[in-house]
């Protein structure tokens, strides 16, 4: 099956029970899988293009009772000047209901305010509030109906237009001159009583809060989103374009394609992925980062769209543009998370789905009850609506989606990009972090380390005839030199006649001298000779985990240059964190027992926590060996040898620096290449799975004791209006919480 994914924009749900009902209809279709998330208001789709089309997707969710539209099928800023819209008619129905509702619930609280046949006041302004602004449920529940389900919207709208129809009945039958008529606006339901009470002001007030509740919900909804939105929103509108003659023209982003030249002055943002190909610059990268630092880049470096050139001209080489480009795919990656479900959200799920139906059925059961018992009408009458109006599936179906929202919106703004739900639980339960050596704990860049010379011999004159001779080579070890010697020396001499050796070395002539430099075998098999302490300063150099090279000329070594690839800054306090975390930290590498030991003493790591000259399979084998000795692991890597130890860890982490296929392999990814970030990602998924826990202990905490309550006659519905909002607003605000956080550094 050739599978296709995409987003559908999902307008008209309401609570939990609505995003079930989506997916359950998205899910007849032939090969079909959804996700809905009501928080997001999207349905993640992967589905058979071959057995069903869009217009079937979009169709199936029409038939469930609700509207969908293709995501990029609109501008992203028309879809948020839409759901501000959405927001403002909100504010405003809830500002109309709450003036209109005000002079009724007073007078019903206020024996002194009422006058003769003030109840016909109290219809008067009642009846707009219903009819009007209580609109979008009645709305909502009709289209229910017609689909034979209910929602949230169902219970509302049955409540109040209950209220409303007894007050009616009431008014229009009840005492005769209706001047003896009263509002039951105590906390506590009167036991007592015909129908003599009205509850016109329970219609007002319970449409004002919910309205108003609705309206902060949504509102910090949209604040919960703002962190993902200002990313994808970040990256550049224009670009400079160098023509082949040189020239410059400013082009829309969307022209710009894979292989143009672009000039990126100090200031700008830099528009498209790609590679320095002239100049030099200082450039902020905080935004896809999280770090404040700026990097330098010159020629040969990578930079991201959307960073910022902060000093220096640069032109740069476009290698990625559009979906391909590293904002779009940290973008790709967090929607992708924030569609899953964690395992914790699966039971408030299995209940989202029928708890509307219970609900109607304990209320029905409620005014049955109280009716069996002989209580009086208005009594069995206010229970029943005070249960409608209590319950409350939608702070269920908004505690994991709010929470995971603005926890993986957080953690991108840090650099730190969370796939999934399922990952905040790994993290919960992990306690071994194995750590790759390479490009993850260190830099992944050797560095000249040292220069040990021959008598009658500088420093100074070695690196620039060494550098000069390995211009030609790519190894990494000889672009360390080069470097070095220019860092130190300036332009070097141009080298001709190079030659590579066979991964043993390389030669060249270089001011009318004959340079070798590689492994000491080299140079012993070209006849040249070492004096002794060079010789010793190589074998001291090689017992310390150093790269030691030689170098020669005139027949003789003359030089030998010590190279190490450095602990990255703050590795040695990742390290530490994790531990705090209580992780047990290992060391595993491919490198040489040394070089293993030397950087595991420089960051913290016991010796026998050190497990060296492993091959690429081999990884993954230490890895399933820890996991059988009772562990649950965590990897860090980078490589392309660390995917295979990243996809058979219970959770893998990819530093961001290193190669696609790590990033692909694992679960959480540090885009900024410090290793600290694996610290920050647990501390932030495990914060996020704490508010999602707490989010849900609310939700069940307030329907167990609030429902009960309003059955047995101990909550007034405008009271269980207020609450019922409330509890919403209570796990929205919760997650809200979580775009404070900071790590513990």
């Amino acid at each position: 099956m050739r599978e296709a994914a995409l987003e559908l924009a999902v307008t008209g749900m309401s609570c939990a029970a609505c995003a079930a009902r989506v997916e359950r209809s998205l899910g007849r279709l032939d090969g079909v899988d959804a996700s809905v998330n009501v928080a997001t208001e999207r349905a993640a789709v992967r589905f058979d293009p071959a057995a069903t089309s869009v217009q079937d997707l979009i169709d199936a969710v029409r038939w469930a009772g609700y509207d969908a539209e293709q995501i990029g099928a609109r501008d992203e800023t028309v879809a948020e000047e839409e759901a501000e819209h959405d927001r403002l008619a909100l504010k405003y129905r809830a500002m109309a209901s709450a003036a209109l509702s005000l002079p009724v619930a007073l007078v019903a609280m206020i024996p002194a305010l009422q006058f003769d046949y003030w109840q016909w006041v109290a219809l008067g302004l009642t009846t707009p509030v219903l009819l009007w602004a209580g609109l979008p449920f009645h709305q909502a529940t009709l289209r229910g109906l017609r689909h034979g389900t209910t929602t949230m919207d169902t219970l509302i709208s049955t409540g109040t237009i209950a209220a409303y129809v007894w007050s009616l009945v009431a008014l229009l039958f009840g005492e005769a001159g209706h001047v003896g008529l009263t509002m039951n606006a105590s906390l506590i339901p009167d036991r007592t009583g015909g129908l003599d009470h009205l509850y016109f002001e329970v219609v007002g007030a319970v449409t004002t809060f919910l309205l108003a509740g609705r309206y902060f919900e949504a509102r910090a909804k949209g604040k919960a989103g703002i962190a993902l939105s200002a990313l994808l929103r970040a990256g550049a509108k224009e670009a400079t374009l160098v023509d082949a003659d040189g020239s410059q023209r400013s082009v829309p982003i969307a022209q710009v394609r894979v292989g143009d030249h672009l000039f990126v002055r100090p200031g700008e943002k830099i528009p498209t992925d790609g590679v320095v190909t002239d100049g030099e610059g200082a450039v902020d990268e905080s935004l896809l980062t999280g770090e404040s630092r700026p990097v330098d880049k010159r020629p040969g470096d990578d930079v991201a769209g959307a960073t910022i050139n902060q000093s220096g001209a640069l032109t740069i080489r476009a290698t990625r543009i559009g979906a391909d480009t590293a904002l779009a795919r940290i973008g790709a990656l967090v929607r992708e998370a924030q569609h899953g479900q964690a395992p914790v959200q699966r039971l408030a799920d299995r209940i989202s789905a029928v708890f509307v139906p219970i609900v109607a059925a304990i209320a029905v059961g409620t005014l049955i009850g109280w009716l069996i018992a002989g209580y009086p009408v208005p009594f069995a009458f206010t229970c029943m609506v005070a249960v409608l109006i209590i319950a409350c599936p939608c702070a269920l179906g908004l505690a994991t989606p709010t929470a995971l929202l603005v926890g993986t919106g957080r953690g991108a703004q840090l650099g730190l990009l969370i796939r999934g739900p399922q990952v905040l639980e790994s993290t919960r339960t992990i306690d071994t972090v194995v750590l790759d050596k390479t490009g993850t704990l260190t830099s992944g860049r050797m560095e000249v380390e040292d220069v040990i010379t021959a008598e009658g011999v500088s420093e100074g004159q070695a690196l620039r005839l060494v550098g000069a001779a390995e211009i030609g080579s790519e190894h990494p070890i000889a672009k360390a030199i080069v470097r070095a010697a220019e860092a130190k020396m300036g332009q070097l001499p141009p080298p001709s006649m190079f030659v590579s050796h066979g991964g043993l070395g390389a030669s060249a002539i270089v001011a009318d001298r004959q340079v070798v430099v590689g492994r000491f075998s080299l140079l012993e098999d070209m006849g040249m000779r070492a004096p002794q302490a060079l010789a010793a300063a190589l074998v001291s150099a090689e017992r310390r985990g150093r790269t030691a090279i030689a170098a020669g000329w005139y027949g003789e070594v003359r030089a030998v240059i010590v190279l190490a690839d450095p602990p990255k800054r703050g590795a040695d306090v990742a390290v530490q964190r994790l531990r705090r975390l209580g992780l047990h930290p290992v060391l595993l590498t491919g490198d040489n027992r040394h070089a293993a030991q030397l950087v595991a003493d420089e960051v913290g790591i016991d010796a026998d926590d050190v497990i060296a000259e492993v091959l690429p399979d081999g990884k993954a084998e230490v890895v399933a060996r820890l996991q059988a000795e009772g562990r649950v692991v965590a990897v860090v890597g980078d490589g392309i040898n660390d995917a295979p130890a990243l996809a058979a860890a219970d959770l893998g982490i990819a530093i961001g620096s290193g190669t696609d296929v790590a990033i692909e392999a694992s679960d959480l990814t540090i885009v900024s290449g410090d290793p600290a970030g694996a610290a920050d990602a647990i501390e932030l998924s495990r914060r996020t799975l704490r508010t999602i826990k707490q989010n849900l202990f609310w939700a069940f905490a307030y329907n167990v004791v609030l429902i009960p309550a309003a059955a047995t006659g101990y909550l007034n519905p405008v009271l269980a209006g207020l609450a019922m909002a409330a509890s919403s607003l209570v796990v929205v605000g919760n997650a809200l919480r979580l775009r404070r956080f900071k790590p513990s550094r």
